[in-house]
């Protein structure tokens, strides 16, 4: 990396990188780079610098950044949440995930796909009527056949849609029915407080049945090859071009039900160095960079011509204690963990800024969420815990880490120096970024660095996905009881004050007997050039193109 790229101008970056003014020459897409001036400001590309472009555009198999961002720009959804100005930052606005009791499904909707929805109190059914009119980016009409198909392939493939089905208690296609050509009816074997919270999923988006029909084959009757690498969606942009590694190009739609977007181009480029991505957004280089380091962040926010977001967000960061292993099979013991980590000092060395104190198992922007995990460093109270636990000499053990992730490294060492205060000895492991995950779902490590996002903005959900005793992604083999009663409990019911009851009894137990080490709530932070507007958060922590604007 050189300081050329701190001065290097837009379309010089473009032209130097992966032969962009021949990707979007007029002779191949019909587009073409805006001259400079004020007269072209909207029809110039928003250009993204992102560690890597999408691995695969289908929503049942890939949840990687680069998909992510696709996802929310090719596709719509049945309804979205209403969105509200964020309390902390000028000009951003985030997604009203606040319980309204007193409205169907106890959210503040708003219509996409759908233009009606009709909800059972005690949420055993949904009825939603389809917007007449709709396109697909192949020129397909929305129907429910749509919606019905859409379903179907989540059962037959049973991927992540798969979990959806299975959260929602259904028995099998035939909970999703055509009513007529433009409704809709969802009917489930029994109360499910999730019903709408799960219609507003990014990866609840509906297909274009007819067009996906047409690229299926025998071996192939999902099209699961083509929509990995294509989009059949009713949302506000198109795929231009698809370039992994490189770059990825989306075209807004003109026929977009909603109107065609403000930006018709971006170009999503792959820059795996942050600190390359930092100096290309200072530099006017690209319009915004993503995930970017704490201290490249905190210099961004001084520099001239770029406006940093960092919102608080949905994200969480904490230790899996893996009560499989010795001696963490004691509450006494990961309580003594919690003591030990040093918050403080990881938030303002490392974070910098970026994160709050985590001081609950769920993100405490969600209704429903108590703190009721609130250890700050004590390292006297730690080793108290540890005698009680008939270990007052300390113990050995591993902690293992995401070498992909450069803060962890530092978080690992100023934990493995606390630990030492009170006589436990960690030897750390550094776990190859293509094989990390296969450690953390493996349970293979008696502690392990993670973070993960809750996508649905429910108490309910969020607890079970992490520490009912039966689910996958319970990667510290946590079990109690009560918490597993009070989960089936509240998933047999749609009143949200019952539940939000139930979930707060588990949200203390859980707080108690720590099977995490409650480490950070990491902000969501977008560094952008002064010019770019229209940021909106959204619990599934990624950008939707069509929300920004040039001021």
């Amino acid at each position: 990396m050189t300081n050329d790229l701190k001065t290097m101008d837009r379309r010089s970056f473009l032209n130097h990188s992966i032969g962009f003014t021949a990707a979007l020459g007029t002779t191949s897409l019909g587009l073409s780079l805006a001259a400079s001036g004020p007269a072209q400001a909207q029809t110039k590309p928003l250009v993204i610098a992102a560690p890597a472009t999408p691995q695969s555009l289908d929503t049942e198999f890939d949840g990687s950044l680069g998909t992510l961002d696709m996802i929310g720009c090719l596709y719509d959804s049945l309804v979205a949440f209403e969105t509200i100005p964020d309390p902390d930052i000028e000009g951003v606005l985030r997604e009203d995930v606040a319980d309204y009791p007193h409205l169907p499904g106890g959210l503040k909707l708003k219509g996409k796909l759908a233009e009606k929805w009709a909800v059972a109190e005690d949420g055993t059914w949904a009825e939603f009527d389809l917007r007449q009119g709709v396109m697909s980016n192949w020129g397909n009409e929305l129907t429910a056949a749509d919606v019905v198909w859409t379903w179907e392939r989540k059962f037959a493939l049973g991927a992540i849609g798969g979990f959806f089905t299975k959260l929602l208690g259904m028995s099998g296609p035939e909970n999703v029915a055509a009513v007529d050509k433009y409704k809709v009816r969802f009917t489930l074997p029994q109360a499910n407080p999730l019903l709408m919270k799960l219609q507003v999923n990014l990866y609840n988006n509906i297909l274009d049945s007819t067009k996906c029909k047409e690229m299926a084959t025998a071996d192939d009757p999902w099209a699961r090859d083509f929509l990995a690498n294509e989009s059949a969606g009713f949302g506000p942009y198109k795929l231009a071009q698809l370039v992994r590694g490189q770059q990825a190009m989306l075209v807004g739609r003109e026929d977009y039900w909603g109107g065609a977007p403000a930006i018709t181009q971006v170009v999503y480029k792959e820059v795996p160095t942050s600190a390359t991505r930092a100096s290309l957004v200072q530099g006017g280089a690209v319009d915004i960079a993503l995930v970017l380091q704490p201290l490249e962040i905190e210099q961004l926010q001084k520099a001239t011509g770029v406006s940093v977001a960092s919102i608080k967000a949905s994200p969480m960061f904490w230790a899996e204690l893996n009560t499989k292993f010795e001696p963490f099979d004691k509450i006494e013991v990961r309580q003594a963990m919690n003591y030990a980590f040093p918050k403080e000092q990881v938030l303002e060395t490392i974070y910098r800024g970026t994160a709050t104190l985590m001081d609950g198992p769920m993100p405490s922007i969600y209704p429903g969420f108590k703190p009721t995990a609130q250890y700050k460093q004590d390292l006297e109270k730690a080793k108290a815990l540890l005698a009680e636990a008939g270990l007052p000499e300390g113990f050995s053990s591993t902690l293992a880490y995401n070498a992909g992730d450069p803060i962890q490294e530092p978080m690992a060492i100023l934990y493995q120096t606390a630990l030492r205060e009170i006589g436990v000895e960690i030897s750390l492991k550094k776990i190859p970024a293509g094989t990390y995950f296969n450690e953390v779902s493996g349970r293979t490590q008696p502690i392990i660095f993670f973070t993960d996002t809750p996508w649905c903005p429910d108490p309910g959900y969020s607890i079970q996905l992490y520490f009912d005793s039966g689910t996958f992604s319970n990667y510290g083999n946590y079990k109690n009881d009560r918490v597993d009663e009070l989960l089936i409990q509240a998933s047999k019911t749609a009143d949200n004050a019952a539940r939000f009851e139930m979930m707060a009894e588990a949200e203390k137990i859980i707080g108690e007997e720590a099977p995490w080490v409650f480490i950070s709530y990491p902000n969501f932070t977008v560094n952008m050039r002064s010019n770019v507007k229209g940021m909106t958060y959204y619990t599934s922590n990624n950008l939707r193109f069509q929300d920004f604007t040039y001021g």
